[in-house]
C-alpha cells in the first residue's frame, strides 16, 4: 500500500466506511448501508473502489492482545544506522516474519519496529545479528510489559458513538466442535487452534473480508461448517481485523512515537488514559528507562503540541521524548522467506 504524501484527503463518505470496517472488518455492505445512512449499491461500489487502488485493506491483525492485557512476547527495537545505510537496513527488516512493524522517523538515521519474540529469550535479532552489523550505530530494545491500546482498536473519530456501537460485531456465544481443547496445536494465548481454523485464518491473512463461500471454496471445506468455525473464531477473539490505510488520507498526516517516563504509581493510571485518548492507536507498559510507550495520529502539529502540552497533563509523567514518523515501512507481516541482516 504506497501512497504519496499528495494524495488527496478521503471524502467523508469514504472516512465514515474506513471507520465502519474498523468496528467490524467483515461488515456486510447492506448492515454498512443501514447504519450509515446510504445505498448498499453505493457501500459495494466505493469499498471496490477503495480496495482497488490499494487505499484500504482489511487484514488478519498481526498482533492479538492476551485476554490479560500482558504481552504474548514482543520487544520495541529503536535502531539507529549510517545515514547511507538506512533503506538496506529497512529492507532487511521488512523481509523478516518476525517483524511486524517498521517505522522511519525524521531525525533520517532513525528506524523503530517491533518484533515478535519468546518472552525473556536471548533473541539472535537483538543479541547477535544486528549488534554486529556495520551499518548500526546503537540499538535499544525494550520487552513488552503490558498492553493498553493496540492499533487494531483505534477508531478513527468520524462516526457517532450509536454507530459505532451498531456496527460494533457482537461476540456469538462459543459453539461445542469435535475439536475440543487438547486436539489441536496451541495458538495465542493457551487456546488449541485446530488444522481448519489454522486454515482458515490462514486464508483470511491477506484479506480478511474474503465471504464465508470463497473461503470454503479456498479451503475444500462445507460453507456450513467454515461459517461455524468462523463464528467460533470471533467469539474467542481470535479473529481479530485490522483496517490498513494511510492516516493522511483520513486527514491526519502527522504520527508521533512517545517514549516516557513514569513513576510506578502513576503508571496504570497514565496508560489507560493514554489508551481512551482519541489520537492514540498505541499505548504499552515496557521494560527499560522509558516506562510507557505511545503513538497517535494527529491533523497537525498544533494538534500534537495541545496534546503534549495540555491533555498529557496530570499523568505524573516525568520525562517525554516525541519522535515524528516520516514514512510508516511496513504495518502488517510479509510473505515467509528466508531473509538474513
Amino acid at each position: 500500500m504506497v501512497h504519496s504524501s499528495a494524495d488527496p484527503v478521503l471524502s467523508l463518505v469514504d472516512q465514515r466506511l474506513v471507520a465502519a470496517l474498523q468496528c467490524d472488518g467483515r461488515l456486510s455492505a447492506e448492515r454498512a448501508a443501514q447504519v450509515l445512512g446510504l445505498s448498499p449499491a453505493t457501500v459495494r461500489r466505493r469499498l471496490q473502489a477503495l480496495g482497488a487502488d490499494g487505499t484500504l485493506r482489511v487484514v488478519v491483525s498481526p498482533v492479538a492482545r492476551p485476554r490479560n492485557g500482558g504481552s504474548a512476547g514482543a520487544l520495541f527495537l529503536r535502531i539507529r544506522v549510517l545515514r547511507g545505510k538506512l533503506d538496506t537496513i529497512v529492507a532487511a527488516l521488512a523481509a523478516r516474519e518476525d517483524i511486524p512493524f517498521i517505522d522511519i522517523t525524521t531525525s533520517g538515521d532513525e528506524i523503530f519496529a517491533v518484533a515478535r519474540t519468546e518472552p525473556g529469550s536471548r533473541d539472535p535479532l537483538v543479541f547477535r545479528q544486528l549488534p554486529s552489523t556495520q551499518a548500526v550505530t546503537s540499538l535499544e530494545s525494550a520487552t513488552i510489559l503490558h498492553v493498553f491500546r493496540l492499533t487494531s482498536e483505534w477508531r478513527h473519530q468520524v462516526l457517532t458513538a450509536a454507530e459505532r456501537a451498531a456496527l460494533s460485531r457482537a461476540a456469538p456465544a462459543p459453539e461445542a466442535t469435535a475439536a475440543g481443547p487438547g486436539t489441536g496445536s496451541p495458538g495465542p494465548y493457551g487456546i488449541d487452534t485446530d488444522p481448519l481454523e489454522q486454515t482458515l485464518l490462514d486464508a483470511l491473512d491477506p484479506d480478511a473480508r474474503l465471504p464465508a463461500a470463497a473461503l470454503a471454496a479456498r479451503t475444500g471445506h462445507p460453507e456450513s461448517t467454515v461459517r461455524r468455525r468462523l463464528a467460533r473464531l470471533t467469539a474467542q477473539g481470535r479473529l481479530i481485523t485490522q483496517v490498513l490505510v494511510e492516516p493522511r488520507r483520513l486527514g491526519l498526516p502527522i504520527e508521533a512515537k512517545l517514549l516516557l517516563h513514569v513513576p510506578p504509581d502513576h503508571l496504570a493510571a497514565a496508560g489507560q488514559a493514554l489508551a481512551d485518548h482519541s489520537a492514540v492507536h498505541g499505548a504499552f507498559a515496557t521494560s527499560g528507562p522509558s516506562n510507557l510507550h505511545a503513538a497517535a495520529y494527529f491533523p497537525d502539529l498544533t494538534a500534537l503540541y495541545g496534546f503534549l502540552s495540555r491533555d498529557l497533563v496530570g499523568l505524573g509523567i516525568t520525562h517525554i521524548e516525541t519522535a515524528i514518523v516520516s514514512r510508516a515501512v511496513k504495518r502488517t507481516p510479509a510473505p515467509p522467506h528466508p531473509a538474513s541482516l
